[in-house]
């Protein structure tokens, strides 16, 4: 694939194509400087060491710090999933190269009992590998994968556990992101045949349904539960302002998780959330005009709170899968202003930052002062993905 033609490819949405009918210049060769801009940012991928112990998670601006992280860590399926996912966009058989040799670096994690993300750490890596090449070990590694998370699942609460430490205090925690990892037993249960993983998305995703959501159809990001009962103990936070607030990241986890859920169910209940929850996210007071959420919705400093740009394309990958059940062309405007607002050079890292990864202004963790305002693996990820939603419609 030509270098014009990948452009054209990452960038020919509508408003190019408005803007080059309209005769307007400035914008055109606006948008040919970020196909140029994205096109850096994806070979500094392409060029990145392979080291299974240093996956690339963020970075420092103010040093170019790479955070590096072993398979351990709940982000490290994501570079080779992006390589994936490039290798399907530009058709580049190096991306594929570079794909096949980071993918097995998480293929340990799908014995990990020790951790609730093994959805992250194994599907998003040899999950789009399978897209690519039938390989027998990449689904032996998912059926594995769902086999293991399975082990967290209790049954009196009707969830998959979360996090294992702060016992003291949350007998048995969950988490909105954990919606994210049924894919992982959703497609086992396609490769398997054994119903079994599937029967334990469904009795998650209905869990959370009940227990999650509030009135206004935001969520909370974390639920505590009883383990003798099954009842709900508390409903709080780790990562959004306060227990009542409404996490950007955490609002998106569930419109994708749920979406996606119906994908493979096609229960109503779960479509019907999904759409009550991008709603409230989408017609938000405080949501920004360009499209790219403060990290939470009730920051107080809004306007001078930090952007998460993880958020918009994890949402805007969401609402393209959601728009191809619904028509509702509301998600299709909010997911394509993402893709515009991002597709420049104020969130498009700078050419002269060598660093794998493609935007800035993400943020991680905002409570531990964590990752704040800064390339995240996972806010590329779901670019890239959204991007090949938008192609697939």
């Amino acid at each position: 694939m030509t270098k014009v033609n990948h452009i054209l490819f990452v960038l020919g949405f509508a408003w190019l194509l408005t803007a080059c009918k309209s005769g307007n210049n400035s914008q055109t060769n606006a948008t040919a400087s970020s196909g140029n801009l994205l096109e850096t940012r994806y070979k500094m991928m392409l060029e990145y060491p392979v080291d299974s112990m240093a996956m690339p998670r963020s970075m420092t601006p103010e040093s170019n710090l790479i955070k590096k992280v072993p398979s351990r860590d709940w982000t490290s399926g994501f570079f080779a999933g992006n390589l994936w996912q490039l290798y399907r966009l530009t058709g580049n058989s190096e991306y594929k190269k570079q794909a096949e040799k980071w993918t097995p670096f998480s293929k340990k994690e799908s014995v990990n009992r020790g951790s609730h993300d093994v959805g992250f750490k194994v599907y998003c890596a040899f999950g789009e590998g399978l897209k690519v090449v039938d390989n027998p070990e990449y689904k032996k590694t998912i059926i594995k994968g769902a086999e293991t998370l399975c082990t967290r699942f209790n049954e009196k609460v009707g969830a998959i556990r979360s996090w294992d430490f702060n016992k003291d205090i949350w007998e048995y925690p969950v988490i909105i992101d954990n919606m994210m990892n049924l894919e992982l037993l959703f497609e086992a249960t396609k490769l398997s045949g054994n119903k079994k993983y599937q029967d334990i998305a469904i009795k998650h995703a209905n869990t959370t349904l009940k227990n999650q959501f509030r009135k206004d159809n935001s969520c909370y990001h974390v639920v505590v539960y009883d383990t003798i009962t099954g009842t709900v103990k508390k409903k709080t936070t780790l990562q959004g302002y306060n227990d009542d607030s409404a996490w950007a990241r955490g609002q998106a986890w569930a419109v994708y998780g749920f979406t996606m859920s119906y994908r493979y169910t096609k229960d109503k209940a779960y479509i019907d959330q999904a759409e009550a929850t991008a709603k409230f996210f989408m017609t938000n007071k405080n949501l920004p005009e360009d499209g790219i959420p403060y990290w939470d919705f009730n920051d107080p400093g809004i306007p001078n709170a930090a952007r998460d740009v993880s958020a918009a394309t994890i949402m805007a990958s969401a609402l393209y899968e959601l728009y191809g059940y619904t028509k509702n062309k509301t998600y299709l405007a909010y997911a394509n202003k993402v893709i515009q607002t991002l597709s420049s050079d104020h969130y498009i890292l700078d050419s002269k930052i060598n660093a794998p990864f493609i935007f800035g202004h993400s943020t991680g963790n905002w409570p531990k002062h964590d990752e704040i305002d800064e390339p995240i693996v996972y806010a590329d990820y779901y670019f890239l993905e959204a991007v090949l939603r938008k192609k697939d419609l």
